[in-house]
């Protein structure tokens, strides 16, 4: 099946959550990031979203519904014990990561590779920097000078949605913002068990339904897909691409969008089998993944991911990507040291 979330290095959510770019291969909608009046819950100035203090405690980590794709390993459930840490209850902004560029110079590897993977209906370049659409997702297409700084293309720019996630970076690039802020990535196991918010069982952070039905409540909890796949977006939520990372409500440990708006790279290895070999050693306290895979953990889909196509917005789905691989929706958030 096709990834329609990221265009991967092999390809695979309508990039597939994971979509394996090659990687350096890779409108009439609004701007890529441009909010549409958006009646959900508004966004937090950044400021006020710091680490989010996650408590020591034991979880069932997997897919309760037997939901997921085959080959992304979200079974069997299993039992897992995890420290206490902090997490950021954001994910890395576009306004964090140019304080880290400031400081250091570091240019990602898409701005070393020149190209990156942009969704075809938030485009935001000339005709000649469109390079070619994505084998497999020609929903993805490979624009020259797209990179965290030009999120849609060279003629958009960070400044102008300075509170929405980073995109555009690699786990490489991940680990050297890592390095330089003194924290790390989430292992997959921290990720789920924070995403969760202290409810067991769920779906998605806020329980099992993706909408709100009651009367006088917003009915998008998250920013992902509505419409018609690949090529009509309603905007139901708000948003075409990414929402600024306090959009919508919070889950009960104080985390913003753990479901859809960017995918995060976490520190584990990919295996699908990873799972079965957890459960057989009962519970597994603060597993750190697999010593080899194919690429590295990807979690919590992006606002690419659609109901009818590929549900990895629940909170036991999981990708992956080549460390190197980088789109439009691949983001991550971090954790103290």
């Amino acid at each position: 099946m096709a990834d329609c979330c990221s265009p991967g290095a092999g390809a695979r959510e309508h990039w597939m959550p994971g979509l394996r770019l090659p990687l350096r291969t890779v409108s009439d909608h609004p701007a890529a990031g441009t909010a549409v009046e958006h009646s959900a819950h508004g966004a937090v100035p950044s400021k006020e979203a710091k680490d989010a203090e996650i408590p020591a405690g034991t979880f069932s980590m997997g897919d309760p519904f037997n939901e997921g794709y085959d080959g992304d390993g979200e079974s069997p459930v299993h039992e897992v014990s995890v420290s206490a840490f902090r997490i950021g209850a954001t994910t890395v902004t576009n306004q964090e990561f140019a304080e880290f560029v400031d400081a250091t110079g570091y240019r990602t590897e898409s701005e070393t590779y020149g190209t990156s993977a942009v969704f075809h209906l938030a485009v935001k370049a000339n005709t000649h920097d469109i390079l070619n659409r994505v084998n497999n997702v020609p929903w993805w297409l490979n624009i020259r000078g797209a990179d965290w700084a030009h999120p849609a293309g060279p003629l958009s720019n960070w400044a102008d949605i300075p509170d929405h996630p980073v995109t555009h970076v690699s786990h490489n690039d991940a680990l050297a913002y890592c390095q330089w802020a003194g924290r790390r990535l989430p292992t997959e196991a921290e990720w789920e068990y924070a995403a969760r918010g202290g409810l067991s069982g769920q779906r998605y952070p806020w329980g099992n339904e993706l909408h709100n039905d009651a009367p006088g409540e917003t009915a998008h909890n998250c920013n992902i897909w509505q419409g018609e796949f690949p090529s009509r977006n309603t905007i139901d939520d708000g948003y075409l691409t990414t929402a600024p990372a306090t959009s919508f409500r919070p889950n009960g440990y104080g985390l913003y969008q753990t479901s859809g708006n960017v995918w995060e790279w976490c520190s584990d290895w990919f295996l699908p089998k990873y799972y079965k070999t957890c459960h057989a050693q009962g519970t597994v306290e603060d597993p750190q993944g697999p010593t080899i895979g194919r690429g590295r953990v990807m979690r919590g889909g992006s606002y690419l991911c659609h109901d009818s196509y590929c549900n990895r917005y629940r909170l036991a789905a999981r990708s992956s990507n080549t460390p190197d691989s980088a789109s439009g929706n691949l983001g991550f958030r971090t954790v103290a040291l």
